[in-house]
């Protein structure tokens, strides 16, 4: 469609509008609302039926927990199709990065929705094995990351940049996919531990969304780049469409996923919204700051890794239970509580991760 309505724009000037990031960004954004808004109830009631049961609820977290068994789960379904229908409307399909980001989130989607097809049938909290899981996306990771590294200019290709510092990059050359595969999966992983209470996951994957479509804008604009003296990508500010798609497909989901809610998210979803932005981080050159922009999600990640090591060597547990939202949970915050005051930490983090752009 946009190859199509650029090459109108010579004969109808108003037509040009389609060739600004900014507006087919809006347009993603609009389109993946329109979409999962409408088409969720449908497919709501289709995962109802078909999973009976939904999605098992752990007896050993918190009591309220009990209260939503039959919710049915896979509710990434929703949202990764009101972004591919989006971004395949709205982005430029010549642009490298957008096919390495959709394959990717593809993949990882697919890898979660095993997973949670196998915890429905079973009724279990055991789904795919996890070094079979964890394999098959360092796989999936060191090919987005191999592909990202040949599209970019030779002087930063293998590149890892660090913030703070004039356009301070660290040369991995070969390394390049095997460190950067790290910050696909761990992002990937991550949302995934993330998701445990009522839109907790989905909104700070907006916020980390949009605070990457403004980086992405920037760092794809030769211009903006040289004044902030970041790293220019070439093509990457197409980039900002696929994270307008995320949040306009995030806030059509949060609809139904408000508490109490009507669906889960699913590893589907978590998995598929991590790898997507850890695959925007590095196609960015800005790995690092997602780690301070998705600080939330590092935290969950490390409270489960500090959790087992503990335990497993002494017996003792760190934290009431984990991931750490459910810590708070024991110790009597109520789940809109935790809910919103990690909503609030999302921000001020997205704030200090935008703040590395001129702190240089």
């Amino acid at each position: 469609m946009l190859a199509w309505l650029a090459e109108l724009s010579g004969t109808f000037p108003v037509l040009n509008v389609f060739r600004y990031i900014t507006f087919r960004a809006g347009g993603a954004t609009a389109t993946a609302l329109l979409f999962v808004f409408f088409f969720g109830p449908a497919a709501i009631s289709w995962l109802r039926i078909k999973q009976g049961k939904g999605q098992p609820i752990r007896t050993d977290g918190p009591e309220s927990h009990l209260a939503k068994r039959g919710t049915p789960t896979m509710g990434g379904l929703m949202i990764l199709s009101g972004l591919f229908a989006a971004v395949l409307l709205w982005g430029n399909l010549r642009n490298p990065y957008v096919w390495i980001v959709l394959f990717v989130t593809a993949a990882y989607g697919a890898i979660g929705f095993y997973d949670d097809y196998l915890k429905v049938t079973k009724q279990s909290h055991k789904g795919f094995s996890g070094k079979a899981r964890i394999a098959i996306e360092v796989v999936v990771a060191l090919i987005a990351c191999t592909f990202v590294m040949q599209t970019q200019p030779p002087a930063i290709a293998s590149g890892f940049a660090m913030p703070f510092l004039k356009e301070a990059i660290i040369p991995l050359g070969i390394l390049f996919p095997l460190v950067t595969a790290f910050v696909v999966v761990g992002a990937g992983n991550s949302v995934n531990l993330t998701d445990g209470l009522d839109g907790l996951a989905i909104v700070p994957v907006m916020i980390a969304a949009g605070t990457f479509g403004f980086i992405s804008y920037l760092v794809g604009n030769a211009i903006f780049a040289n004044y902030l003296q970041i790293h220019h990508v070439p093509g990457a500010g197409e980039l900002a469409v696929i994270c307008g798609a995320v949040i306009g497909a995030g806030l059509g989901f949060l609809w139904f996923n408000a508490p109490p809610a009507q669906i889960f998210m699913g590893d589907t979803g978590s998995l598929g919204l991590g790898g997507l932005l850890g695959t925007i981080a590095v196609a960015t050159k800005h790995e690092i700051v997602l780690a301070v922009v998705g600080g939330l999600f590092v935290v969950e990640a490390l409270s489960v890794i500090i959790q087992v090591a503990v335990f497993k060597r002494t017996g003792k547990r760190v934290f009431l239970m984990a991931p750490i939202h459910h810590h708070f949970e024991k110790l009597g915050w109520t789940e809109p509580q935790v809910v919103i005051r990690f909503w609030i930490i999302s921000v001020v983090l997205a704030l200090v991760g935008l703040a590395t752009l001129k702190l240089r």
